[in-house]
């Protein structure tokens, strides 16, 4: 984690880089950071070489928002597109569920956390490194064991079907959490002691089936339709006597809180800027990334003050001033157009 020795000198710290990218609404390029708040680009360059944060520096601000005992921890991961990129660090081909197809981009793999008080808030990331030789999975478990030992302590742990590999559901349940994960439609599971079939075949009632999981053991089977396409969810329980007492609701609820991530997703890419940067250089890549993650946590701080409602409110309003001001300016030079463009007298 990085600690502070004396009191910074630089031009660009954080709060200047994370402020330019929640208020610039099209391109936060260091060029125009340092044409804006009168600096020199090489200020704002240089900021984003010489940092070196860690995922624990997030956690270090989010926890202090956050009830750490009884929430939902959810896994999921995003390609940040970057289909024209050349000779920059950590970009690849990655599985995209926007596109459907392997897309070129950067993998970052995100663990985020729900409390029993609504509170949500990212916890732990990784940005997938080839280099690293690890999957995405040995990342998950990583990160799961890492968020332990900062003394997160979830009832539930929840993901999409790329993380419900056996390994990780005995992990998971070793640990003592619940958990409630997707899984792939060709998952064997068994009603009748011996004899499995495919997830798919099985008709499943509005209230779940309970299964035995292959290589597992028992859980209980919930269905959803998503843009038509049917998905499959496994819950187990720590108490697994508790499973027939688990309803539709429970599960609506626990899956609730997972989509939680998928607007997070959504946010920083859309108002943190977590895809938009003209740096190529690993450690310069890292800390941008690190800052738009950073921002989304300031604006969800925002919205547990309640001095906004949602993440994309502080950006909106910052121009309605000036969307007012300039049509007030321009209405007047253009009052002399064809009259078949004028309004109607009585519309």
């Amino acid at each position: 984690m990085r600690e502070i020795t004396r009191p910074p000198t630089a031009r660009c710290v954080m709060s200047m880089y994370i402020s330019f990218l929640l208020s610039e609404p099209k391109s936060p390029s260091c060029c125009h950071l340092a044409e804006i708040v009168g600096i020199s680009h090489d200020s704002a360059n240089r900021f984003l070489l010489r940092e070196q944060f860690t995922p624990q520096d997030l956690f270090k601000q989010a926890e202090l928002q956050l009830d750490l005992k009884g929430g939902v921890v959810s896994v999921d991961d995003s390609v940040l597109d970057k289909p024209y990129s050349q000779h920059m660090a950590l970009v690849g081909y990655f599985w995209s569920g926007k596109h459907h197809c392997s897309v070129k981009g950067i993998n970052l793999i995100t663990l985020y956390y729900t409390d029993k008080y609504g509170h949500n808030l990212p916890i732990n990331y990784r940005i997938y490194d080839r280099a690293e030789g690890k999957t995405k999975n040995d990342y998950f478990m990583d990160m799961l064991t890492e968020s332990m030992t900062w003394g997160v302590d979830p009832a539930f742990v929840t993901g999409d079907s790329w993380y419900s590999s056996e390994n990780n559901l005995k992990t998971i349940r070793n640990n003592g959490f619940g958990f409630c994960f997707a899984l792939k439609s060709n998952r064997l599971v068994s009603i009748k002691k011996g004899e499995f079939v495919h997830i798919q075949s099985l008709e499943i009632p509005e209230e779940g089936i309970e299964v035995w999981l292959r290589d597992f053991g028992r859980v209980k089977v919930f269905l959803t339709l998503l843009k038509d396409e049917q998905r499959y969810y496994a819950v187990h329980l720590p108490d697994e006597n508790s499973l027939t007492g688990f309803n539709r609701a429970d599960f609506c609820e626990i899956h609730d809180k997972h989509w939680k991530i998928e607007q997070y997703h959504r946010a920083i890419k859309q108002v943190c800027h977590v895809e938009h940067f003209q740096v190529r250089t690993e450690t310069a890549i890292r800390n941008h990334i690190f800052a738009s993650i950073l921002g989304y946590v300031q604006l969800q701080k925002m919205c547990i003050s309640e001095l906004i409602s949602n993440c994309y409110e502080l950006q909106r309003e910052l121009f309605n001033t000036v969307v007012a001001d300039s049509i007030a300016k321009l209405m007047p030079e253009i009052k002399n157009i064809n009259p078949q463009f004028m309004h109607s007298v009585n519309a």
